[in-house]
């Protein structure tokens, strides 16, 4: 038993040192680091973007924010799960090809190339902008996580785990006054944002003032559905109700302390935008700002939609092909109908003639 138990504690040993675990009554095979990112490509071609040389303002911050957050693109190269990765400018991709492998082994993957991803936050800093693909690397914070009652597990412990990536971008000298397409380009060795979303393929069929609308996220009373999910995206929430008699159906945009936008639909057009920012007056669009652009919504009717004559009365139902003629009947009373004997007229009376059996009226009610 010694010997055996010395010989596995000695190929236990072997094993650790190769990249290998090997225990009793079962065969566990661990891939080394060398073996594991073998096939993670590290090569790397800078940018050649040009860029202003003004220093960026408040507004265009803001722009900046406004379009590149909750765009998607798809990764060019596998994207480290957690921070850590930063691309110069222009410049290099730090950290290299060997610690950049060493940290995707340590801490896993958070998008494989060709995976889509998206921009869920953007933090603008003096020098550098920093940017979340699919959550970031941190959960957002919730104090219950850290309240623990008797030494149990948190009351919030719901098991979830960050599975986003961050990427910082440094600027030389400062963040200088770049647009959206401008970053997107500078991303370009690490994220694509080339392929163009179902959105923005609609929206380059619609009339410019229309696309230039849905391109700055910005809803026109007069929009359609399709519109307004081009523009806006999905809802956080809705409400239907009837008021005078019409219905309509409300869209509603963000939550306190961020702007709020109410959409109003009668039909499958807007008929109503309120805009309703932090500390400021209710900015009220109720007049249709599309007019001249688009056609009115058609109101659809049976007869048109199907085709049919609205002036055709339709007769009554039959199992007759279309075209095809009844045949006369002769000597049959096939679509007559009966009449009973009334017994309740004089029954007892003699001078009250008896109906006869075959007396028959026709369904246009002449006796014959």
């Amino acid at each position: 038993m010694r010997r055996q138990a010395r010989g596995l504690a000695r190929v236990a040993v072997l094993g650790c040192g190769l990249g290998l675990v090997v225990t009793a009554g079962a065969q566990v095979f661990v891939v080394g680091e060398r073996s594991a990112t073998a096939d993670i490509k590290t090569d790397f071609q800078p940018t050649h973007v040009e860029l202003p040389d003004n220093k960026m303002t408040e507004l265009t911050r803001r722009e900046l924010i406004r379009g590149l957050v909750g765009e998607q693109g798809f990764a060019h190269r596998v994207l480290p799960l957690g921070d850590g990765l930063t691309l110069q400018a222009n410049g290099g991709l730090k950290p290299g090809p060997d610690a950049y492998k060493k940290m995707i082994y340590e801490k896993g993957s958070a998008a494989a190339p060709g995976d889509r991803v998206a921009v869920t936050a953007l933090e603008v800093k003096a020098d550098r902008l920093v940017i979340d693909f699919n959550g970031g690397p941190y959960l957002k914070h919730r104090f219950l996580r850290h309240i623990s009652i008797n030494g149990a597990a948190p009351a919030s412990s719901d098991g979830q785990t960050a599975t986003g990536s961050r990427v910082t971008l440094i600027f030389e000298g400062g963040v200088p006054q770049v647009s959206a397409p401008d970053v997107k380009a500078l991303l370009e060795p690490v994220i694509d944002f080339g392929a163009k979303k179902t959105e923005q393929a609609y929206a380059d069929t619609l009339p410019p003032p229309i696309k230039s609308a849905i391109e700055s996220h910005e809803v026109k009373v007069g929009m359609n559905h399709e519109m307004v999910l081009a523009a806006l995206g999905a809802p956080e929430s809705k409400v239907r109700e009837e008021v005078d008699g019409k219905r309509y159906e409300e869209w509603i945009y963000g939550h306190v302390p961020q702007t709020i936008k109410f959409v109003r639909f009668q039909g499958d057009r807007v008929s109503l935008v309120k805009i309703a920012p932090m500390g400021k007056a209710i900015d009220v669009h109720k007049e249709d700002e599309l007019a001249g652009y688009l056609p009115p919504a058609p109101e659809k009717t049976v007869a048109e939609a199907d085709g049919v004559d609205p002036t055709h009365k339709p007769g009554p139902p039959t199992l007759l092909k279309t075209g095809e003629k009844a045949e006369e009947q002769h000597g049959t009373t096939e679509g007559k109908v009966i009449i009973p004997r009334d017994t309740a007229d004089t029954p007892s009376s003699p001078s009250a003639p008896a109906a006869k059996p075959d007396q028959l009226v026709s369904s246009a009610g002449s006796w014959r």
